[in-house]
């Protein structure tokens, strides 16, 4: 949900090509259950709550856990906003339910293994493989917290509203006075001053101010400590006993950092994931699925952009964002042939290699043994410069295989185009 508030609020401006930059970024994702235990370990205020992966252990849980509690929440666990307005191909309405105790285990079971559809998950949907058990708060009042990184202050930046719960893209657009920003220096930390604009933001009605502030500073602590680059309570809220509490958790973390947050990265569903870019991470391919017919295999961030770019000029859609980077084995770039032509809709692919440390050689070896193994079946065209590139030009051509080749980048992407709707 978060994603188009701050592609409003904090200067992220997306051009085709800046699109393609923001969806390439990998960042881990866990569920909500997971975000709440790590909240909680960091002095965090939120609800009681346990995951569960069938009906027998939802019992128990009811048995021990919530043996005085007449309502509770039943949450869906997938990687995925927007479950509450879901719908389950069973045709089961809704992903959270907030239900009687002695109808948790039937609304457990009606979750449980099914394929829950949002706005979020495409058509496909996701399967719910868990559910998160949660007593049910008397909230008297529902807000929106944010903390993400701004590269217009170089830092984090704390995002509030004194309205939450329901789409804050929405209303950030029709009333957007109401959305408080605070830049946070990242020399400096978090101050009681920082952490007092964004409780003020709040307009609380009953929590604590003091506590409030605490508050704050605690999830900005998790956010810094934990590496986050997206920290989302949607809503934060007050309670009927004059608390302030993360009703919701949604957190992201920087790949870059699964070396010093082991524990955390541990956390990753692999099975919430497109499969493609399971296998290709696997093999060291940064792989992200796209909506169009022809394949792209690149080397390096900026060439795949462009590659993108100049398929769209001229007519046609990516299938992907696949990029080899500077040092793939042959190896890898048969792994990465597999993967373009495991998608059905992928027509034709376009290989578009710059040699630098990358040779040519490499590439065009590759490229000719994963013809071999894969059987391809769609058209192939090649565009090879940099090192080694006439050697890996005659490779190409004495492999007796059907390669189109191309001697720059607009030709290839036309040849592309061409082969996949002719």
């Amino acid at each position: 949900m978060v994603r188009g508030l701050l592609n409003k609020l904090v200067s992220r401006s997306l051009s085709v090509a800046g699109k393609w930059q923001h969806n390439q970024l990998r960042r881990l994702n866990i569920h909500e259950y997971q975000g709440a235990e790590l909240m909680s370990k960091h002095g965090v205020n939120v609800p009681r709550g346990v995951a569960v992966s069938s009906v027998e252990e939802a019992r128990k849980a009811i048995k021990d856990l919530f043996p005085n509690e007449n309502e509770l929440v039943v949450k869906s666990q997938i990687l995925a906003g927007g479950r509450g307005l879901g719908t389950f191909k069973s045709g089961l309405k809704g992903g959270v339910h907030i239900v009687k105790t002695d109808q948790v285990e039937d609304i457990a079971g009606k979750m449980l293994g099914q394929i829950l559809v949002t706005k979020q998950t495409g058509p496909q949907g996701k399967i719910v493989s868990k559910v998160y058990l949660c007593e049910k708060l008397s909230l008297v009042n529902e807000m929106y917290f944010a903390i993400t990184l701004d590269r217009t202050s170089a830092g984090p930046i704390i995002i509030a509203c004194s309205k939450g719960g329901t789409s804050i893209e929405d209303l950030a657009e029709k009333f957007p006075d109401m959305i408080i920003k605070v830049p946070v220096d990242v020399f400096e930390g978090i101050t009681d001053e920082d952490a007092a604009k964004v409780v003020d933001g709040l307009a609380l009605k009953v929590a604590d101010r003091n506590k409030s502030i605490e508050q704050v500073k605690n999830l900005y602590k998790l956010f810094v400590d934990c590496d986050c680059t997206l920290l989302e309570i949607n809503p934060i809220a007050e309670t009927a006993d004059n608390q302030l509490v993360a009703a919701d958790a949604k957190l992201n973390f920087d790949d870059n950092a699964a070396y010093r947050q082991k524990e955390i990265f541990a956390l990753r569903d692999t099975t919430q994931e497109d499969p493609r870019e399971v296998t290709a991470a696997k093999a060291d391919l940064n792989y992200i699925g796209l909506d169009g017919e022809i394949g792209c295999m690149v080397n390096g961030a900026g060439l795949a952009m462009a590659t993108m770019d100049i398929i769209k000029l001229h007519g046609g859609t990516p299938a992907n964002f696949l990029d080899v980077g500077g040092n793939a084995s042959e190896g890898q770039v048969v792994e990465a042939f597999k993967i373009l032509t495991a998608d059905d809709k992928v027509k034709a692919i376009l290989v578009n290699i710059f040699g630098g440390i990358m040779k040519c050689d490499v590439i065009a070896s590759g490229i000719v043994n994963a013809a071999k193994e894969v059987a391809l079946k769609v058209p192939v065209v090649v565009r090879l410069e940099g090192t080694n590139v006439d050697h890996g030009k005659r490779i190409l051509k004495e492999s007796g295989m059907a390669l189109i080749t191309a001697e720059d980048l607009d030709d290839a992407a036309q040849k592309a185009v061409k082969a996949a709707y002719k």
